[in-house]
């Protein structure tokens, strides 16, 4: 365990993988915030109130000295915010601070990847210990965004085609990101936490098929025709176009990549797709 004094600070601490952090720190007896706009936490946590927009919300969290960081984006394009905070919480006496990123975005690139190597550099300056996660798709999407689909139509909607992914658990994410804020020394690198099996969509259907007991399809779409699902669904146009596009890359072997990041840091393989359908089958049970 690191040998730093003061809390955890979790930022989107509602979200799939800070709420998967929580109980790890807090079996481990390692004191955290988890931070939200709502600024509530469940289980008897402790929450704080935190808004990237306002940032009359950033100050006051470090009435508690925080020892390290753990951030999550708040969308594409906040890096020079997200930079902000970082030498708020450095000034405060931060030491380490780790990014979740994600797999398709290399050091430098959009929506984080400056956020990633200003980090790096911190840490080359010898000002912080720092780690960039870098998870490929998550199995967890299938609880939200895919759900209605699976449930009402018995359908998959994607526009990968034959591309494979490692789906990989928020459950492992957040344990790579347990280790990583809690190690006596910081990894000072970036890790890809991809999942154990390279899977099309497809076989995705195949699984759900067979765990749910009634045929699941895959319907492959053209990435416009996407882009027009997810937009009459609710979603800004720009953000469905750019949701669309990762579909777009994948099918051109984007993601057809292994890694064994997760059992090298955790000690533990990464949940296969197929045990974490037959775990919220549940979910996709018809009325």
């Amino acid at each position: 365990m690191s040998s730093q004094s003061g809390s955890i600070l979790l930022l989107g601490g509602t979200g799939k993988v800070a709420s998967r952090i929580a109980p790890l720190l807090h079996a481990a007896g390692v004191p955290f915030l988890l931070a939200s706009r709502a600024g509530s936490a469940p289980n008897g946590y402790t929450g704080v109130k935190f808004d990237w927009e306002d940032e009359s919300t950033w100050e006051p969290i470090f009435a508690t000295p925080i020892s390290a960081v753990y951030l999550v984006s708040p969308r594409r394009d906040a890096q020079d915010t997200m930079k902000k905070f970082v030498d708020l919480a450095l000034s405060k006496g931060a030491r380490r601070f780790v990014l979740l990123g994600a797999s398709l975005v290399e050091e430098g690139g959009q929506m984080f990847g400056k956020v990633h190597t200003y980090l790096r550099e911190l840490g080359e300056a010898g000002k912080i210990g720092w780690a960039v996660l870098r998870p490929t798709w998550f199995h967890e999407n299938f609880l939200h965004d895919h759900a209605p689909d699976i449930r009402k139509e018995n359908k998959i909607y994607s526009s990968t085609g034959s591309g494979k992914i490692p789906w990989v658990s928020a459950e492992d994410i957040a344990a790579v990101a347990f280790h990583v804020l809690t190690a006596a020394q910081a990894p000072n690198t970036d890790y890809l936490i991809l999942g154990p099996e390279l899977l099309t969509h497809a076989d995705l259907a195949e699984i759900f098929t067979s765990a749910l007991g009634r045929k699941i399809t895959h319907v492959d779409l053209t990435e416009s025709e996407l882009a027009e699902r997810w937009t009459s669904l609710g979603l800004p146009a720009e953000f469905s176009a750019a949701l669309a596009s990762l579909d777009t890359a994948v099918r051109h072997g984007s993601e057809e990549r292994t890694s064994d990041d997760v059992r090298r840091i955790t000690g533990r393989e990464p949940k296969r797709f197929r045990d974490f359908v037959e775990e919220n089958k549940d979910t996709w049970a018809q009325d």
